[in-house]
């Protein structure tokens, strides 16, 4: 014969304890945690990510031009030195005319495939040094869904954790609960004296 259990923790009934109630609330908070506001902080904190990274690439695009120039040299000594925009770059000087008309040089990673007299787009800053583009809208967007998911793992793995604890705490009570009374109960089973 199979007796039913569900609801043990929320019924009266004699071997309910305190712990049991505990317990039992914990699990609804943990699951409107876990569900509920892990979700919502990580969907809030990709939205403040996005409003960030957003004002630091507007800052980014009023600090930086760009300018098509000429690939005149290789920089001695360079072998493929990273990736720009996925593809192998190195390091050369490329040639450009100011609004002014003054011709201006640089150093500035090109792509691996690029030749004497090609012509690149390279992005400058203030100084005329040469700085990677402004990041695009799909950067921003991967930005803010990294934070977003990092911010909801942690929130997840934070009340796991603490589930973890409480249950532990939950059940050394529980435990020292069903001591206590078994050392009232047992002398009357076995009629022996405490």
């Amino acid at each position: 014969m199979r007796t039913r259990i569900r609801g043990r923790h929320w019924r009266r009934n004699p071997l309910r304890r305190r712990s049991d109630v505990v317990e039992a609330w914990t699990k609804v908070l943990v699951a409107l945690l876990l569900f509920v506001a892990a979700p919502a902080l990580g969907a809030a904190t990709a939205w403040w990510g996005h409003g960030q990274a957003q004002a630091i690439v507007a800052e980014q695009r009023a600090e930086r031009h760009h300018v098509r120039a000429t690939v005149v040299d290789r920089t001695p000594g360079t072998l493929s030195t990273g990736e720009l925009g996925g593809q192998h770059t190195y390091r050369a000087t490329v040639h450009w005319k100011a609004p002014d008309g003054t011709e201006k040089s640089t150093t500035a990673r090109v792509p691996a495939d690029t030749r004497h007299g090609d012509t690149v787009d390279v992005w400058l800053d203030s100084r005329g040094q040469s700085v990677p583009p402004p990041s695009d809208s799909a950067e921003i967007w991967q930005h803010s869904a990294t934070i977003g998911s990092f911010t909801t793992i942690g929130t997840v793995l934070t009340v796991l954790l603490a589930h973890r604890a409480v249950r532990a705490v939950a059940m050394r009570h529980r435990m020292a609960e069903w001591d206590r009374d078994w050392a009232l109960t047992e002398p009357q089973w076995t009629h022996r004296r405490a």
